[in-house]
């Protein structure tokens, strides 16, 4: 037995937190990992630190917000800044490391132990693949992140989980008694959206719940959303009869994904392995799946794109039927994990630990009664004034057909804050949203600067402040004399 628990930690991409049968939605997509939150503790208001995939990496793994690690979208990699991250903490602790499947943070080859890439095009390029896994990679390539509307013409051990997985479990395989880590990530239920069979079958378009929203929910939601919409449809001229498909393929990808969860769940029992492993389950942001008319993500920050998944089981952690209602995020695991092993937090993280959330310790109720999250690189706000510049930066990319991430749908600065039933949203011009989501899931009707909700605006802003004022990077610290007082599991609130 290892004197550290192993630690796993699952990660999908663009898989949104509410369609799951345990969240209430009507079709059972991920039965095994609905299981897994409920043998643990399970969070139904987490959320990312931002709707992008290398931001909310690299805060998951340096437990700091895209405004501290320099990385606010897809092409800011190289700029990742902290002190140190997980790998570097588990690694001095004696750990064994591995990354299997999709990577898009700032780590690297040599960073870990055990490297094996995989992406929206599986393996490609990948040395060591078999004929029929390059001839797969080639046909995922060629989606050029469409919806397929046929079958996956390739078997399931082809698609990126069941070969991210299977690595995996060689890995472990071959490992001495020393603790492991585990970054075991799934580039799916991202586009392209595609299936084989029995997926493909198992949620049929016809029987498809609807969206809570479509494309006439554009008008109110601004030229953001709107551009987008109309990408789709320079990008893909059957755009609106794809969605569907996109749809079904999207909760087809869920239950496959599910299926391979289970698959490394028995592997770790038959190894006798479950019992000393910390097991974390999270997503990098959502996907519209419909909603607005759009799938995939881009503009501002609704709910099915920042609300996420996460649950933790384990030694230590309690089991719950019932979600945690605390509000917590993705720049959390780090520092959790951290104090889960009994080491100091680094200088310069953010987040706060969950650890006495998990294990039925004391804490802090005030200090996870809100959840922060940033969006935007910077400057103005494009706006369909704007004459389009580059193809490439407008999202009309020759390898993916439309980007919904690009100059358009990505310029500004936005900051959000969860509380309660409420949402706000504060860009750089002071131009503000304010939506009560028990009335207004989608986020329809903005009642920012609603004469009668002034005290509940008012309230918000000054914990939005907070909030911004707790996310500027500490790093570097003061170089002589000054020493910075912080608490050890970086809560702000004392314990009452």
């Amino acid at each position: 037995m290892p004197q550290r628990p192993n630690i796993v930690i699952i990660m999908t991409d663009q898989q949104r937190a509410d369609v799951s049968a345990r969240e209430g939605f009507p079709l059972d997509t991920t039965p095994t990992l609905d299981a897994l939150a409920r043998q643990g503790t399970w969070f139904n208001h987490a959320y990312t630190t931002s709707p992008v995939c290398a931001p909310a990496r690299v805060s998951m793994l340096t437990g700091r917000y895209p405004s501290a690690t320099r990385v606010r979208t897809n092409h800011n990699i190289e700029d990742t800044t902290y002190g140190a991250d997980l790998v570097d903490v588990l690694r001095e602790q004696g750990y064994a490391t591995a990354m299997c499947g999709k990577n898009h943070s700032h780590l690297t080859p040599a960073r870990v132990d055990h490297w094996y890439p995989l992406g929206h095009s599986a393996g490609y390029r990948q040395p060591g693949r078999s004929a029929q896994e390059k001839a797969f990679d080639q046909w995922l390539y060629d989606l050029q992140h469409r919806a397929s509307m046929v079958p996956t013409p390739f078997p399931l051990a082809c698609q990126g989980p069941y070969r991210a997985v299977s690595d995996a479990m060689a890995w472990i395989e071959d490992l001495d008694a020393q603790p492991f880590f585990l970054w075991l990530t799934f580039a799916e239920p991202h586009n392209p959206y595609q299936v084989p069979e029995p997926y493909f079958s198992t949620f049929p378009v016809e029987a498809l719940p609807p969206a809570c929203s479509d494309e006439r929910a554009l008008a109110s939601k601004g030229f953001k959303y709107q551009f987008i919409w109309e990408l789709g449809h320079l990008g893909f001229a059957d755009y609106d009869a794809q969605r569907p498909r996109a749809r079904a393929n999207y909760f087809g990808m869920l239950r496959l994904i599910d299926d391979q969860v289970g698959r490394f769940l028995a592997f770790l029992d038959e190894r006798g392995l479950r019992e000393h492993t910390i097991l974390v389950f999270l997503s990098d942001h959502g996907d519209f799946v419909g909603e607005y008319g759009l799938v995939r993500k881009g503009p501002e920050m609704p709910e099915c794109l920042m609300r996420v998944p996460i649950s933790w089981t384990g030694p230590g952690i309690q089991r719950s039927a019932s979600p945690h209602t605390a509000h917590v995020s993705l720049v959390d695991v780090m520092p959790t994990l951290c104090e889960a092993i009994g080491v100091p937090l680094p200088p310069g993280v953010q987040g706060r630990s969950l650890w006495p959330l998990l294990t039925g310790a004391a804490y802090p109720a005030a200090e996870f009664a809100s959840a922060y999250a940033e969006q935007g690189f910077g400057g103005l706000h494009y706006t369909e004034e704007d004459e389009l510049v580059a193809l490439a930066d407008d999202g009309l990319n020759p390898n993916v057909s439309f980007d919904c991430l690009n100059s358009r749908s990505q310029s500004g600065t936005m900051r959000m804050l969860r509380r309660g039933r409420w949402k706000l949203i504060l860009d750089m011009q002071g131009a503000g949203q304010l939506y009560d989501l028990e009335a207004d899931p989608v986020e329809l009707n903005n009642l920012y600067g609603d004469p009668e909700l002034v005290e509940v605006e008012r309230a918000l802003l000054a914990e939005l402040l907070a909030w911004t004022l707790r996310a500027q990077d500490p790093l570097p610290l003061p170089r002589r004399r000054y020493v910075m007082k912080t608490d050890p599991r970086n809560y702000w609130s004392p314990y009452r």
